[in-house]
């Protein structure tokens, strides 16, 4: 591919890694509050690690710097996987991961630009963060800004009919700035997505709306380096990446169970997925 950059054999290990660190942090967060969803910030954890490790150009020590990229979680009830990326990346301490939902915190069940380092758009109503994120993108545009912007969706999300507004929206004003990633792990709160308003074929739909398209294993750091690269090559209209993910990826009982949606582990639960992580992760540092 024209441009390309592909994954040394160290960074793709560290990415994994990584990624094994976010789950953890998402189990540690939740179990802690007693509350969240873990089942999306699972799908989406290698998605986090790797814009947050490989892909964005931000600042932890000035994360309002103006010339930053963008990222903006318009699937908002997944922020523990958001928070445990920018605590890893060091946007705020680890710990602060614990007091997830408690009151005072900073970090509460949907992201608050207002309270939270790191954190670019204030989401939680699904299907308004992509547009803040066409917004944005606009007003790079505008104003002249080699920034990019970034928004993850949930397939479930994008059963809203604003997401599609804010979709042609993009296409209209050729907003080649924007990245538009679609966690497609087939499960929402009520079940299956096919069977509570499918959104199928949703690359062709994208595609239908102008976008050019990548589809994707979402847990592939190689396809997922291919793909942002081609999102930057291409000019002139949107970029979007559907991800074909697990739900609760990474912990054997969560996986593919549309119930870990928005549950926390019990104490043995958290035990139980911990000891999985840790054993993930000793594997990847053995390589």
């Amino acid at each position: 591919m024209k441009g390309a950059i592909y994954l040394t054999a160290a960074e793709k290990k560290q990415l994994i890694a990584t990624a094994c660190k976010v789950r953890m942090g998402v189990i540690e967060g939740t179990h802690a509050a007693k509350a969240g969803h873990p089942g999306g910030s699972l799908s989406a954890a290698d998605l986090f690690t790797y814009l947050y490790f490989k892909e964005m150009n931000v600042d932890p020590k000035n994360p309002k710097w103006e010339d930053r990229d963008r990222f903006v979680l318009s699937k908002g009830h997944t922020a523990p996987g958001l928070y445990a990326a920018l605590a890893l990346r060091g946007f705020f301490p680890e710990r602060d991961l614990l007091t997830l939902r408690h009151i005072g915190s900073h970090l509460q069940g949907h992201p608050n630009m207002n309270e939270t380092p790191g954190v670019d758009m204030s989401t939680g109503s699904l299907g308004q963060g992509v547009s803040a994120a066409a917004g944005m993108a606009l007003a790079a545009k505008y104003q002249g800004k080699d920034c990019r912007v970034y928004t993850l969706l949930g397939d479930g999300e994008i059963q809203e009919g604003q997401v599609w507004e804010a979709f042609m929206l993009a296409h209209h004003y050729k907003l080649d700035n924007l990245c538009v990633i679609i966690d497609n792990n087939g499960l929402q709160i009520d079940g299956n997505i096919a069977d509570v308003m499918s959104p199928y074929p949703i690359p062709e739909k994208l595609r239908a709306f102008g976008f050019e398209v990548a589809e994707i294993d979402g847990h592939d750091f190689d396809q997922m380096e291919s793909a942002f690269a081609k999102a930057k090559e291409t000019k002139g209209v949107p970029f979007a990446i559907v991800m074909k993910t697990t739900k609760g990826k990474g912990v054997s009982y969560m996986e593919n169970q549309a119930g870990w949606h928005g549950k926390a582990p019990n104490d043995e639960e958290y035990e139980k997925a911990m000891t999985e992580l840790k054993a993930q992760l000793a594997e990847v540092e053995a390589m």
